[in-house]
């Protein structure tokens, strides 16, 4: 009898593989799944990226229509969502004037100076103004009155003395409440305002000198010119039925003025002394009401512009 001969080591391997292979059961197949595109999964890379604000509205724009409202925004719709979005800030309008083109005219008076002069003032006369409502909004403004001065500085050795004279200045203001109540005017505004005046120094005492006491002397009334610059912000609240008062503050400073070989005028009329900056006015006002027929006119001028 032949001795069993012994497998090599390397079959047997083998063989154990394959007995532990044919035990285990086949692996399943996957299902395959068509994928399948939603309004999700459209914008799935867009919210991925929140901040790149300008990608995600070129998608939307990309399958959205779009229309105008009438202020002027432009109004976005999705066509899968339904969703709607304003691309633009909306443009407003500019508000619609209230009231119509010509609205009637003011006349007012300015009782500032009387009062002062009551109080001690040696200056300033009175003064009046007209303007011409338009929208409620723009005033032209043309103001006339006349002034005049004879004061004595306190400690000096001579009178100042300025003959009655008028001035005139012609402006425009802007009513900052022109859609509101027309009782009510809270504005500001500019002038130019300018004065042909005299003026002149009488008992002029000079200090004794070497050769002793000198006579007192009169400074001729000398010929003078002044224009200026204002800017004007007031208040006017209407009384009674037609009639309003109101104030105003005024800054000025000249702009023009004749040059005189004695020095300049210490008064303008209209403007009041050279040394100040501000001045204030107290007035009181009529206003005079638009007829129908001018009303009438007056729109449809401005309709055609």
């Amino acid at each position: 009898m032949k001795p069993m001969r012994f497998l090599p080591i390397w079959a047997t391997v083998v063989s154990a593989v394959a007995v532990v292979a044919a035990d285990e059961p086949p692996a399943r197949k996957r299902p395959q799944v068509s994928p399948v595109t939603t309004a999700a999964t459209t914008t799935q890379s867009i919210n991925q990226t929140k901040g790149d604000t300008s990608r995600i509205n070129a998608a939307f724009r990309a399958r959205s229509i779009h229309h105008h409202r009438d202020d002027g925004a432009i109004i976005y719709t999705d066509t899968v969502t339904g969703d709607q979005w304003i691309d633009s800030m909306p443009i407003r309008k500019v508000p619609k004037m209230q009231y119509p083109l010509y609205n009637g005219v003011d006349v007012s008076v300015d009782v500032w100076d009387p009062l002062m002069r009551a109080f001690g003032q040696k200056f300033g006369i009175i003064g009046f103004g007209a303007d011409v409502n338009l929208h409620n909004r723009y005033f032209p403004v043309f103001e006339a009155g006349l002034g005049a001065a004879h004061r004595t500085p306190s400690g000096m050795d001579y009178t100042y003395r300025s003959p009655l004279s008028a001035y005139f200045k012609i402006g425009m203001d802007y009513n900052f409440l022109y859609n509101s109540n027309p009782d009510y005017k809270f504005f500001a505004g500019v002038r130019y305002g300018f004065s042909a005046f005299k003026w002149g120094l009488d008992n002029v005492t000079p200090s004794p000198g070497y050769w002793g006491s000198v006579e007192p002397f009169e400074l001729p009334l000398q010929n003078s010119f002044t224009g200026w610059f204002e800017f004007c912000l007031g208040l006017r609240v209407r009384l009674i039925g037609p009639v309003s008062a109101g104030w105003m503050v005024r800054v000025h400073t000249p702009l023009n003025q004749s040059k005189n070989e004695h020095g300049q005028p210490w008064y303008i009329p209209g403007y009041g002394s050279r040394g100040q900056l501000f001045t204030g006015t107290f007035s009181f006002t009529y206003t005079i009401p638009a007829s129908p027929k001018l009303e009438i006119v007056a729109d449809t001028i401005s309709g055609t512009l």
